[in-house]
């Protein structure tokens, strides 16, 4: 056995920021912008402000910042906020192909908080190099599961997140080797989250389980460089991480091509705060509606192709609630052709519960691909107006394209910067030149 844990310990504990490509430092910036916006907007959510209030009670006295609210708390505390904060609203990063993993909310807020914490002295570089290593080994994982984890009911992120977050933190905090590999054993027994909140109700806990990772990573990497010990086989092992989690797995995947191949770079943006099997659907609705101009009232039916994860998970008919109706490929489409879909405050209690926008729900009907993979994202639409009229349009991703990310960054973040949005944009944008991390998440002048 090549002893897979400890070769990804090994690698992301060299890891050096001088090591990577120029494209891969963009990609990683990008997605660290995007995660910020993400969590910013997401603070203002009500159920984001409950994990707010509760960080802010359990960890007082510390100097990592919630984004949002400025607070200032202990680095577990932070990394569990932000990291719901991140995934509030259906707007952070993933992974293309899937690979059941979130790079932003699960990587971002517990580097950030571990590098905001008293004594560490973290720089931006220090940051995205951080970052792009939890993402190598997370990515890595996530790919060698197959997603067959969710087959079992877990939710993906918040079984592969704790690893990325471990080797981050761990990344910030000089951890050689050894620890790093006691990291990720650690990392592999605070994996957790499962899928019932897809099947009605408690959607709130979705959200959760990013936090929930983000905080095993600190206490992971915490416990690591003190001195704890975990399992150094703790992802390829008889009872380690992939046999127990997953119905099948590709051990070769968790080093394949390691140092070579940067998965970091599979990372994609969302345009809509919708989940990623929506974003196909959606894009495709409004290509049709603004090239041939017709209004939601007009439509009659819509058909709309699927993986059959898709439609089993998402051809949600009568969501109960907005993480459900974010979770609806059928309501997605719909508020679509009503609403401006990449604008996030589209998609609030209004319209769940308009009636035009319900009613069109109901007449979304998912059908299967032929032949589509388990990691398809595209769909094909055919849309039937009420005249007859009837038009077709088949979008491979849906996701958000080179030289669109500010307009996301502002639209995400306008309500809570104003003005102030384009200036943390464009100091993002330079954050490889920081020389402290102090300023991110804090107050703004």
């Amino acid at each position: 056995m090549p002893n897979e844990t400890v070769q990804l310990a090994e690698y992301a504990a060299g890891l050096r920021y001088e090591d990577l490509p120029a494209a891969v430092v963009a990609c990683a910036k990008d997605c660290i912008a995007d995660t910020v916006a993400a969590a910013i907007c997401g603070s203002a959510l009500p159920w984001s402000r409950i994990v707010i209030d509760y960080a802010e009670r359990t960890g007082p006295g510390g100097t990592s910042r919630i984004f949002g609210r400025a607070s200032a708390v202990q680095a577990p505390a932070a990394a569990l906020a932000n990291g719901a904060l991140a995934h509030a609203f259906e707007l952070d990063s993933l992974t293309r192909p899937g690979a059941g993993a979130h790079p932003g909310a699960t990587v971002l807020p517990p580097a950030l908080a571990v590098a905001q914490q008293a004594g560490v002295d973290a720089t931006g570089r220090a940051l995205i190099a951080a970052f792009v290593a939890g993402n190598e080994v997370m990515i890595r994982i996530g790919r060698a599961t197959g997603h067959t984890n969710e087959a079992r009911g877990f939710h993906a992120p918040g079984t592969t997140g704790p690893f990325g977050a471990a080797v981050a933190c761990g990344h910030l905090l000089g951890l050689d080797a050894a620890q790093m590999t006691n990291a990720l054993g650690i990392a592999g027994s605070l994996a957790g989250g499962l899928l019932e909140f897809a099947r009605g109700d408690g959607g709130m806990v979705k959200r959760l389980h990013l936090g929930r990772a983000s905080e095993a990573g600190v206490l992971a990497a915490s416990l690591a460089a003190a001195g704890f010990a975990g399992p150094r086989t703790v992802l390829e092992g008889e009872f380690g991480f992939l046999r127990v989690f997953c119905t099948e797995f590709d051990t070769e995947a968790l080093i394949r091509n390691l140092g070579d191949d940067y998965v970091t770079l599979s990372t994609v943006l969302k345009r809509y705060a919708v989940h990623a099997t929506a974003h196909a659907a959606v894009r495709a609705v409004r290509e049709l509606q603004a090239e041939h101009g017709f209004a939601g009232d007009e439509v009659e039916a819509v058909a709309v192709t699927g993986t059959a994860r898709m439609i089993e998970r998402h051809a949600i008919a009568e969501p109960a609630d907005l993480m459900l109706a974010q979770y609806s490929i059928p309501f997605c489409v719909a508020l679509a052709l009503f609403r401006e879909a990449r604008d996030p405050e589209s998609y609030d209690d209004s319209a769940l519960a308009d009636p035009k926008i319900r009613a069109l729900t109901r007449r979304v009907r998912l059908v299967p691909e032929t032949g589509s993979g388990h990691g398809a994202m595209g769909s094909t639409v055919n849309l039937t107006l009420a005249d007859g009229r009837r038009f077709e349009r088949h979008v491979d991703s849906g996701m958000l394209e080179a030289g669109e990310l500010a307009d996301k960054f502002t639209r995400l973040t306008r309500g809570i910067l104003g003005a102030r949005s384009a200036a943390l944009f464009e100091r993002l944008q330079r954050l490889e030149s920081e020389t402290s991390l102090d300023w991110l998440g804090a107050p703004l002048d």
